[in-house]
């Protein structure tokens, strides 16, 4: 395999310990490149075996299934998920994170899985891999990255592979081999029991990429052709990632960038290896994984902070636990209906999955053609907590609608038992309160449009903005929570909530001429047909207005 930019030894040559920028890292002549050790040669081509293929139907009780098979409708939108086994010899390493890696041991079996899911035609795919390093801190798989940001990846041709590289993941007793003997009862990350740690995990990953960069056999994108592969991980997983750029990265050479999500150390600065770290208002005020531990962009290095986001958000918590409840039996804390057991209730409503996403698109652009991306402002720390404003609202960092004109209290803050901690927080606001807030509706929409033309026009947030889920769910959200409670009344909101589910659903297939028609007829209930309360109307009204605005900003 011919070395796509120099190892980290040829770098620190070239500029005496400087980040090179991307892109003449990606221009240097021939020559030098030649000149470079070809790492990536020693990442071998592990044997890739399937699609394998579903013996019993999703949920039955015999799993003969892919474990957290997507819910999202990804034949209707053109995409295809698969499942593939992969086995080979694995290298063990010691990986501290501070210099390049040293081998342990070599010659190590092993055998795991990935799933793909990509688009069925070549023609809708966009060249950009995002190979995510799946999390396994429940000691299972779970995908958070690809939680947070499909409906994006999806619409916009990604291609997203999830690779369980780790013990816990394929060997605890919730993991895959327990989880579902028959299916993946011949996995083996530990070498038939002689690697009681993870020390595989960092070549089984580069192996994994090295299938999807260059198949030897089997292509697990099948006809697409990967033309740069985003290493991703979330908490855990960009731990592991953090070691993987600083330490392994160097040797192995597969990777075209990493995001570090919800954690990351401090970065070496003679890499040239693109990492983008993304982290939530939890991360920096608990220094998770060292994510307070801040450097400089540079050339090779950004840093995004977003304002009232939370480690473990709503997102994550609605998408993944449906599927968690299928596949494990049980619901995430903090899931809907479920008894609230943290300080205040859990999952920050800020959307930071609309900032992640943007960040892949950024990643890719600063791969292809060394397009740097933006940078962004800090969150603010006083004595090394997160400064507030007088409703208690972090300050600083990336800031969304939801912080700049809160309907709720979003905070990463939060306390109690288990993951309380990461969960963050999301106090609602009472309605005669937010009637304070905001006596004026055209002004509260305005706060909202403004802060979203904002964002777009910093680049914290990508053009499609008005297609993400989230907008219409809030609303939905707020009828129904008043309608449960005796607030609202009536037909018309059903009648609201159709319009908004419609708009929701035109918004996701690209239709924003439909979502804003759906929205407009939506206002209209709002504004002259809701009963009720004249503070939850007003919440209502002013709420739908608002998500209207953004439909017409994002059209």
């Amino acid at each position: 395999m011919t070395a796509r930019r120099p190892t980290t030894t040829a770098a620190r040559a070239l500029t005496a310990g400087a980040a090179r920028p991307a892109l003449l890292v990606l221009a240097l002549s021939a020559s030098l490149v030649a000149a470079a050790a070809p790492a990536s040669a020693a990442v071998p081509d592990p044997t890739v075996t399937g699609p394998v293929p579903w013996t019993t139907a999703v949920g039955d009780p015999g799993h003969g299934y892919t474990f957290l098979a997507t819910d999202y409708g990804l034949a209707e939108r053109g995409y295809v998920e698969e499942e593939f086994f992969l086995s080979g010899e694995a290298t063990r390493y010691a990986a501290d994170g501070a210099a390049d890696a040293t081998v342990l041991s070599t010659g190590h079996d092993y055998t795991t899985r990935v799933v793909v899911r990509r688009p069925v035609d070549a023609a809708d795919f966009n060249g950009t891999v995002v190979a995510e390093w799946v999390n396994v801190s429940n000691q299972w798989d779970q995908e958070v990255d690809w939680f947070q940001t499909h409906e994006h990846l999806v619409r916009e041709g990604y291609a997203w592979v999830g690779v369980s590289a780790q013990r816990a993941g394929v060997h605890s007793a919730t993991g895959l081999r327990a989880w579902g003997p028959e299916r993946y009862g011949d996995l083996d990350v530990t070498d038939g029991g002689t690697v009681t740690d993870d020390t595989l995990s960092w070549d089984i990953f580069s192996q994994a990429v090295q299938a999807v960069r260059e198949p030897a056999g089997t292509p697990l994108l099948g006809p697409l052709a990967a033309e740069r592969v985003v290493a991703t991980g979330h908490s855990q997983s960009a731990g592991r990632l953090w070691s993987y750029v600083n330490s392994v990265d160097p040797l192995a050479d597969v990777v075209d960038a990493v995001v570090l999500h919800g954690g990351g150390g401090v970065m070496r600065t003679d890499l040239g290896t693109p990492v983008f770290k993304i982290n939530s208002e939890t991360d920096v005020a608990v220094d998770l994984l060292g994510a307070a531990q801040r450097q400089p962009d540079s050339d090779v290095l950004r840093t995004w902070e977003v304002s009232g986001a939370s480690h473990g958000d709503w997102k994550l918590i609605t998408d993944y636990g449906p599927l968690r409840l299928r596949d494990i039996g049980s619901l995430p804390g903090g899931f809907p209906g479920t008894p609230q057991t943290c300080a205040q209730p859990s999952g920050s409503r800020v959307p930071q999955h609309m900032v992640q996403s943007t960040l892949y698109d950024h990643v890719a652009a600063w791969v292809e053609d060394g397009t740097a991306p933006p940078s962004a402002p800090a969150i603010t720390l006083a004595d090394g907590t997160v400064a507030t404003d007088d409703r208690g609202l972090g300050l600083g960092g990336i800031r969304l609608a939801p912080q700049d004109v809160p309907q709720r209290l979003n905070s990463g803050l939060n306390t109690g038992p288990g993951f309380c901690f990461l969960d963050g927080a999301s106090a609602p606001v009472d309605d005669a309160t937010l009637a304070s807030w905001y006596p004026d509706e055209d002004a509260y929409v305005a706060g909202v449009v403004g802060a979203t033309a904002d964002a777009v026009a910093a680049g914290h947030l990508h053009d499609g903005f008005a297609q993400d889920p989230a907008w219409y769910s809030d609303v939905v959200e707020a009828v129904e929570e008043r309608v449960a409670d005796g607030r609202l009344s009536g037909r018309a909101a059903e009648r609201l909530v159709g319009r908004v589910e419609r708009a929701a659903a035109a918004a996701d297939a690209g239709d924003l001429r439909a979502a804003a028609r759906e929205m407009r007829l939506a206002d209209g209930v709002a504004e002259r047909q809701l009963r009720g309360d004249g503070d939850a109307v007003a919440t209502v009204a002013r709420s739908t207005a608002a998500v209207r605005a953004v439909v017409a900003l994002g059209s």
